[in-house]
């Protein structure tokens, strides 16, 4: 069972999909780190970030890799280096291609399947593109200024001032939003949930409670589904 949490940033992704993950027992993916990794490598080669042949072909010639939590490029952990100030400047760029999106895509859908399909997926696009039917589907929202007082006590602001963040923050959402290929917004049937006056505990509560609803794939009301049985 694959649990789609999608949303902008700075509205608990990480944070509530990790928890999500812990209480039921599932592996937990951070797909952002996974074009992190590859903005990463498209930055340590002499590659044009305009150039998306040559960045396809680069980033394929590197393993990404996800292990505990862990963003791993050719086996060795990037977590500090992908959060650099260079990268989140370059990572909007880098993942707009559609080529490279669909080879980050083909990892995101692999590392589930070599986790027996059953993870706790976060991002942008998880349940419009990578995993459309996904059995839960969750798009996490937040008011501005929430955002950006969550964000500006984030490491990866820097100290940046909130005003500061509040527009880094205005400018990734267009540019997420605004991409030709798989660019964010809510899937139909996703459930939206607002975290801004809700503790992270009661969003993963929402998050649980939605997994166990009858009629979800695996859950404790349910017989075995289809793909059980198969």
């Amino acid at each position: 069972m694959v649990i789609a949490i999608d949303g902008p940033g700075g509205v608990g992704k990480s944070t509530v999909s990790r928890a999500v993950a812990r209480q039921l027992g599932i592996a937990y993916l951070d797909t952002g780190a996974t074009y992190r990794a590859a903005t990463l490598i498209a930055l340590r080669s002499d590659v044009r970030l305009n150039d998306a042949h040559a960045l396809v072909k680069e980033i394929s010639r590197h393993a990404i890799g996800y292990r505990d939590g862990s963003i791993l490029l050719d086996g060795v952990p990037v977590d500090s280096a992908i959060r650099g100030d260079d990268v989140t400047r370059a990572v909007s760029e880098v993942s707009a291609h559609p080529g490279v999106r669909e080879h980050v895509v083909g990892i995101q859908r692999a590392w589930v399947d070599d986790n027996g399909g059953d993870a706790v997926v976060e991002g942008r696009d998880i349940g419009t593109v990578v995993f459309p039917d996904a059995a839960v589907k969750v798009f996490l929202t937040a008011r501005p200024e929430v955002r950006a007082h969550r964000r500006a006590h984030d490491a990866e602001a820097g100290g940046a001032a909130i005003d500061e963040v509040a527009a880094a923050l205005a400018a990734r959402d267009t540019a997420d939003a605004t991409r030709e290929a798989s660019p964010m917004r809510q899937a139909h049937d996703a459930t939206a949930i607002d975290t801004s006056d809700h503790t992270i505990a009661e969003v993963v509560a929402m998050i649980v409670a939605l997994v166990a609803e009858p009629g979800t794939p695996d859950s404790p009301d349910d017989g075995p589904s289809d793909a059980q049985e198969a």
